[in-house]
């Protein structure tokens, strides 16, 4: 039975031309993201963990295929608990944790809600978020926020409870880039700088994620709460130009990578090399990763995922490799 948490790979082929495609891509590879589990391959050849997510897959016939997980019948969802890990964080739980953010960031308590943990509820503060002296609505909009190993991304966008299934409506949500949205939503009534605000938001919002079923989940969720906050805020459906322009965005800012190992998932693996020696004859090397070998995330073989550092201003971005930014990071703490 359809409800509201559901969104159909159908309906966005039907209703926004390409953007299924945008969101399908791997912009580190130039590929379509990859299954990354095995939960599939019961379905075919096409299926396997390995191999890529075509839109025809998961369309027609396929439409129902990927689902949220709190749709998923409890043996699956035990399963792919045991497999990856996977754990899906309630939603009051995300609110509370993303109020610490907050909390640092506005430096007082309470700014979007206020939580009520006996109740696993909180209270929605309907009053203007009043922000700092020393800081503006732009400057949260533009404050960079990044969800690891995000699943389908509670953490960012909470368009329902992850393990009730409880729609929740645009006004209580809690994620971090919701957060944004209702700042951008409170402070602006121009329909073009409102869209120039929420790509600010978008380009400043970040997560990754291995199962590529998850990860497609994450991407879809984070394109239709734009849509329904453009729909609250202006009473229509956005040009499918924005809706295309916002999918390009969360391709490149929702990734798919190991995140032990900073790369493509699976990429990592065995490299022959062969020569031919001074005897004329032909000869085979077998070069493993170091980086596995190791268990060190600077040495992989394997394809290090990028992502698009929207700052720069002469450009439209700039492509970095994410294990870059950790190395840079590791590197200042070093001299400290």
């Amino acid at each position: 039975m359809r409800t509201e948490i559901d969104i159909l790979e159908n309906e966005i082929l039907e209703k926004y031309p390409d953007v299924l495609d945008i969101l399908l891509l791997d912009q580190t590879t130039q590929k379509n993201i990859i299954w990354a589990t095995s939960n599939y391959e019961d379905l075919g050849e096409s299926y396997l963990e390995s191999n890529q997510i075509q839109s025809e897959y998961i369309t027609g016939i396929n439409g129902n295929i990927i689902m949220p997980r709190v749709q998923k019948d409890q043996i699956l969802q035990h399963s792919r608990v045991k497999k990856m890990a996977e754990v899906f964080t309630p939603s009051w739980i995300c609110n509370a944790q993303n109020n610490l953010i907050d909390n640092a960031w506005f430096e007082r308590k309470n700014v979007f809600n206020k939580e009520i943990p006996d109740e696993k509820k909180w209270e929605t503060n309907q009053t203007k978020i009043e922000f700092p002296k020393n800081k503006t609505w732009k400057d949260y909009v533009n404050d960079t926020r990044l969800e690891i190993s995000c699943g389908e991304a509670p953490y960012i966008t909470s368009r329902y409870d992850t393990t009730t299934g409880k729609f929740i409506e645009i006004e209580s949500r809690i994620g971090l880039l919701d957060r944004k949205l209702r700042v951008i939503n409170e402070n602006v009534d121009d329909s073009s700088e409102w869209l120039k605000a929420m790509n600010s938001a978008y380009k400043n919002t970040y997560a990754y994620e291995w199962q590529g079923d998850s990860l497609l989940l994450a991407r879809e969720s984070m394109l239709f709460t734009f849509i329904e906050n453009y729909k609250h805020k202006f009473r229509k459906e956005p040009l499918l130009k924005s809706i295309q322009e916002i999918a390009y965005i969360i391709s490149w800012n929702v990734w798919q990578m190991d995140g032990l190992k900073g790369v493509v998932p699976f990429s990592c693996g065995e490299i022959k090399t062969k020569s031919v020696n001074l005897f004329g004859e032909e000869e085979t090397d077998n070069s493993f990763c170091k980086g596995c070998l190791n268990n060190n995330m600077f040495e992989h073989n394997g394809i290090y995922c990028l992502v698009m550092d929207w700052s720069n201003k002469d450009l439209k971005g700039k492509k970095l490799r994410f294990i870059d930014l950790i190395e840079n990071k590791k590197s200042i703490n070093g001299r400290k």
